[in-house]
Formats: C-alpha cells, sequence, structure tokens
C-alpha cells in the first residue's frame, strides 16, 4: 500500500513536472510572445523573460522586433526618357504591431517583399535617368512612402529604403562616357577662354599705362633682355627704339627745310642789283683760286730728328 501511494506521488510529481515544462516558455528582449487560445488571439502580449501558458490549450508564437535588412532583387524597367535600366535596393524594416504582423498578412517578410520590388518598378518608370544617377535621396523618399502606406496595416514600420545600384546597358554607358568629355572639353574651353580676356584685358591696361610712360617700356625693354640674356645659347635680336626712328624722320624733315630756307636767301642777294656787283669783283678769279696754296696741297715740312 505504502509503495503504490509513493509510486503514485512520484507519477504525479513527473506529470507537473512534464506540464510546468510543456507551460514555461522564455521571451528574448528581442522578442514579443502572441498568445492563440484554441485559436483564439489574446490581448495580452508578452513581454521579453519566463512566462506560463497553458498546455495544449495555449499557443504562444515570437515575433522578432529587430530592424530587418531585406535586399530587393534588381528589377529592369524603362525610364520615362526611354532608357532601359537595371535597378536593385535595400529594405529597412521592423515590426511594431506583433499581433498585427502574425494576423493581418500571412508572411509579412515576404508580402514587403514584393511590395518592394513592385514599388521599384514603378519608380523607374516615372523616373528619368538623370534622376537615378543623381536624384537618388529623392527617388528613396518616395519608395519609402508607397512601402510604407500598406505595410503599416500589417504592423510593420518601413525605416528606410536606399537604392544600391543603377545598371545600364553598355551602348549607354558609352554614349554617356562620350558627353561627359565633350562637357569637359567645353568647360576648359570656356575657361580658357576667360582667362584669355582677363590677360587681354590686364595687357590692354599695362599698354595704356607704358604708352603715358615712355621709360616705363624702356625698363619693360631691359627687363626682357636682362631675362633672355640669362639663358644659355640664346641669340639677342635688339630692335631699334621707337624713340630713335621718331629722332632720325625728324632730322630728315628739317634738312629739306633748311634747303629752302638757304635758297629763299640767295634769290634775295641776287634781287639786290647793283650793290652786290662789287663784291662779286673783289672776289678773286678761277685762276688765281687755283694758285691759292690749300692746306691739303701743302708739302709737308721736314722734320729733324735729334739723335
Amino acid at each position: 500500500m505504502v509503495d503504490a501511494l509513493v509510486t503514485l506521488i512520484v507519477v504525479l510529481a513527473c506529470l507537473g513536472a512534464l506540464g510546468v515544462l510543456a507551460a514555461a516558455r522564455v521571451v528574448k528582449q528581442y522578442e514579443r510572445g502572441v498568445v492563440f487560445r484554441l485559436g483564439r488571439l489574446r490581448s495580452d502580449i508578452r513581454g521579453p523573460g519566463f512566462t506560463m501558458i497553458a498546455p495544449v490549450v495555449d499557443r504562444l508564437q515570437k515575433v522578432n522586433m529587430q530592424i530587418v535588412t531585406m535586399p530587393v532583387p534588381a528589377q529592369e524597367g524603362i525610364t520615362r526618357d526611354n532608357v532601359t535600366v537595371r535597378v536593385d535596393a535595400v529594405v529597412y524594416f521592423k515590426v511594431v504591431d506583433a499581433a498585427e504582423a502574425l494576423v493581418a498578412v500571412e508572411d509579412y517578410r515576404f508580402a514587403v517583399s514584393q511590395m518592394a520590388q513592385t514599388s521599384l518598378r514603378s519608380i523607374i518608370g516615372k523616373s528619368d535617368l538623370d534622376d537615378l544617377l543623381s536624384n537618388r535621396e529623392k527617388l528613396n523618399q518616395g519608395l519609402e512612402l508607397m512601402i510604407d502606406s500598406p505595410a503599416v496595416g500589417w504592423g510593420v514600420h518601413i525605416d528606410r529604403v536606399e537604392i544600391k545600384d543603377v545598371s545600364l546597358p553598355e551602348t549607354m554607358k558609352r554614349s554617356m562616357a562620350r558627353q561627359a568629355e565633350a562637357d569637359r572639353e567645353r568647360r576648359a574651353r570656356v575657361i580658357n577662354a576667360d582667362a584669355e580676356l582677363q590677360a587681354s584685358k590686364k595687357l590692354a591696361e599695362a599698354a595704356s599705362q607704358m604708352a603715358d610712360t615712355p621709360s616705363a617700356l624702356q625698363l619693360r625693354l631691359l627687363q626682357t633682355v636682362m631675362a633672355v640674356a640669362a639663358e644659355k645659347n640664346s641669340t639677342l635680336v635688339l630692335p631699334i627704339p621707337v624713340e630713335l626712328l621718331r629722332f632720325l624722320e625728324k632730322g630728315q624733315q628739317e634738312i629739306p627745310a633748311a634747303a629752302r630756307t638757304e635758297g629763299g636767301a640767295e634769290g634775295g642777294a641776287q634781287a639786290a642789283g647793283p650793290a652786290a656787283a662789287p663784291e662779286r669783283e673783289a672776289a678773286p678769279t678761277q685762276p688765281a683760286r687755283q694758285a691759292m696754296p690749300t692746306l691739303t696741297e701743302r708739302e709737308p715740312e721736314p722734320h729733324t730728328v735729334e739723335r
């Protein structure tokens, strides 16, 4: 009798231990537990830690509340400017309502993935190629709004969406490379033209200042000569100064004027008439003039050399 009682107690203890083990649950810090009793959702959401449920009657499902990183498969589409591109993205989301994530949708991960793919294709068709390449922040915000609108009803919050890569056909890549090269060449030519314009303005100002002060022009010429002379195996070609040319030209103009002045004086002497005749008579004749010894015709005087 005692043995049977002890056996019964041991059996009950084992059953109780098994029941406790079957009812005991541990919910992690980043999880929430949703309890279904006989298939009906219980309103109490179990937090992290140790919790108990009724065996056989209750069923506990755990939901991860961490941010999930979900890559979106590359989607191929045609942009608004008729360019075929291939775009992939990544979605960051988390569950904010564990009960809705289990009840409102069969598989919230699959639902978010499909919604992200369709939204990405829609964004590709509504955007230009330049927007996909340079205005991604705006497109990311548009994708986030498009995915977050239906995801709110699933107890899911879309944290952010990022476009990872935009793949272009090889022909389009070559065309864009040629366009970029032409644009760089155009900017370089514009910069060179602006530099030449500024340099010409400065040269014009310097020329006007040197024209006012000729000595500055001569000083500049000397500086240039010194700079060229410093180089080895250099040939210097010195131009004639402009002032010297002007001086020679002025002298050539003064010589004919002096000749005309002398011719006018001789004409006045002939008009004097008889008053000038005695002077002409007083002048020696040609033979007498030849008889007069000149300085060059004189014989050199002998020089004595003292010993």
